[in-house]
């Protein structure tokens, strides 16, 4: 919407400098992320004291409320109040929108079947390229179809109510979390759901042994505050590790670039030689389908398949490579118009596009709902949550300025990001496919770099013959050890005895999240 020039002229932005408008494009955009920061660490608040699906439901009202704000903004009004109406309903919105990003990866890994965790918690990503996508055409299609004028650029925020309604009325129709419920003592209610999401019967041994499960890790960690909360955020070394990589892969996401291409592709498609709004809008839209279908073929023959760890290193070191071959273009061949070299430049960027998509457009938002503690988990995902918000704001408003000021380094700075991160992961992070939620910790507990460099594709040339200890060997000592299984007592299950003496692995297929 910001490259039209009949927005650019209902607001008096013809006349400002390249500066200028870069500077307020900035503004436009970030005012969203800032609004969408207070949203996301508000979240841990309104999801612990009024459930999930109620906050989900209160986002989607606050959102739609900015974006019918948005809609009419300059009506009847003066075009520099016009912008001042603009700002705060972006901010509106964008409040809704953090709620909403927070609590979503909370929601679905909580209701998901462990067998289709990476999928479900895939769809979220998958839902941003189809909007991204939507988005890019949209605007092209505006553009091209629309007369100059007010319509051209307020049809583009008008239908955004559409999926906000949608949403709305299809999250009346879902159920509460049932570890949400579970941490309320309503055991009867966790139960019906997990029942609901298995399809299987309440009285089913799974559904026992799963809530179970549930209860044993929540043993002295229900109904915590807030304070509380962040206290035991650093109440050991592990827990403290797994609380700070989810907000630590953000800021790599971020960093890599990808967001700063979403926003300003039209502007970089500029900076590679293409000079036409029409043209930069088309070449956008096709960018958009590019990450959509990439994005759909992870999802089905991907996430689960290579695993978290491997989507992550590889899509980091391709990106790592695009960006580097854009920024060496551009600072090679400023401004020389279009050539051989800007096409294959051009192609880059829907190869770094198809990277994104594979790997850190994707992966991050399943590894960390799946990374987080069970009982600090929606305190740790909102901080994640409220880092993207950070990152993106402060993305979208320097990356306008650095494209106009250095240009290709722009590009150098992401590619080498993308290479710092891929390398992080390899190391340091350890596959999560294939868990249930409360045994990931066990991840972590001991040799995370011996266990990180076993699950790293090439991995045991550091290591030699050295292993780490396996997930089913620390719970058999952390059962030997514990008196959780005390919750045993209120449900129908198997004896404390079978669970401990090798039941654990002999029920770990029947757990349903």
């Amino acid at each position: 919407m910001l490259a039209l020039p009949s927005f650019q002229s209902y607001f008096g932005l013809l006349s400002d400098s390249p500066s200028a408008r870069a500077s307020l494009s900035g503004n436009i955009v970030s005012v969203l992320q800032a609004g969408g920061f207070f949203g996301a660490l508000s979240s841990t608040y309104f999801s612990g004291r009024f459930g999930r699906k109620s906050s989900l439901l209160a986002s989607a009202v606050i959102f739609l409320i900015g974006i019918t704000i948005q809609s009419t903004t300059g009506i009847g009004m003066s075009a520099r109040v016009g912008l001042k109406v603009l700002y705060f309903s972006r901010f509106f919105a964008g409040v809704g929108i953090g709620l909403l990003s927070a609590l979503v990866p909370t929601y679905v890994s909580e209701c998901s079947p462990r067998a289709i965790r990476g999928r479900c918690l895939g769809s979220i990503p998958l839902g941003i390229a189809l909007g991204n996508m939507l988005a890019f055409w949209v605007n092209y299609g505006a553009s091209l179809n629309i007369s100059p004028g007010q319509m051209q650029w307020r049809l583009p925020i008008i239908v955004q109510i559409v999926p906000g309604v949608l949403f709305l009325f299809l999250m009346f129709f879902q159920p509460e979390s049932p570890r949400w419920l579970a941490e309320r003592g309503r055991y009867e209610e966790a139960a019906a759901v997990l029942a609901y999401i298995a399809r299987r019967d309440q009285d089913d041994d799974a559904i026992v042994l799963t809530l179970h499960e549930i209860r044993a890790d929540l043993v002295g960690r229900q109904n915590l505050s807030l304070i509380t909360q962040v206290r035991k955020m650093g109440e050991s070394k592990v827990i403290f590790l797994r609380c700070i990589i989810p907000s630590i892969a953000i800021i790599f996401q971020q960093w890599s670039g990808a967001i700063a291409i979403t926003y300003y592709t039209p502007q970089i498609f500029a900076s590679l030689g293409l000079s036409s709004t029409s043209s930069t809008l088309l070449d956008t839209g096709i960018y958009g389908v590019v990450k959509f279908v990439v994005t759909c073929f992870t999802l089905t023959h991907i996430i689960d398949s290579w695993g978290r760890k491997r989507t992550m290193i590889y899509g980091g070191l391709v990106q790592g490579l695009a960006m580097l071959w854009i920024g060496g273009y551009t600072g090679a061949h400023p401004n020389e118009g279009i050539g051989p070299a800007t096409y294959i430049s051009i192609v880059a960027v829907y190869i770094y596009a198809v990277a994104f998509s594979v790997g850190w457009g994707f992966t991050p938002h399943v590894f960390n709902a799946e990374v987080a503690p069970g009982h600090l988990r929606q305190l740790v995902l909102s901080l994640a949550c409220g880092t993207d918000r950070i990152m993106t704001y402060a993305l979208a408003q320097v990356t306008p300025t650095m494209l106009e000021r250095i240009s290709y380094g722009t590009y150098l700075v992401f590619g080498i990001t993308c290479l710092i991160m891929a390398m992080w992961v390899y190391f340091f992070l350890p596959e999560t496919t294939g868990y249930a939620l409360e045994d990931i910790k066990y991840l972590f507990e001991k040799d995370l770099i011996i266990r990180s460099l076993e699950d790293a594709p090439g991995g045991r040339i550091f290591i030699g013959t050295r292993r780490a200890a396996t997930v089913h060997e620390l719970k058999a000592i952390d059962a030997l050890s514990t008196d959780s299984c005390e919750v045993l007592k209120d449900l129908k299950s198997q004896s404390v005895g079978e669970l401990v003496q090798g039941g654990s692995q002999k029920w770990d297929g029947d757990i349903i999240i």
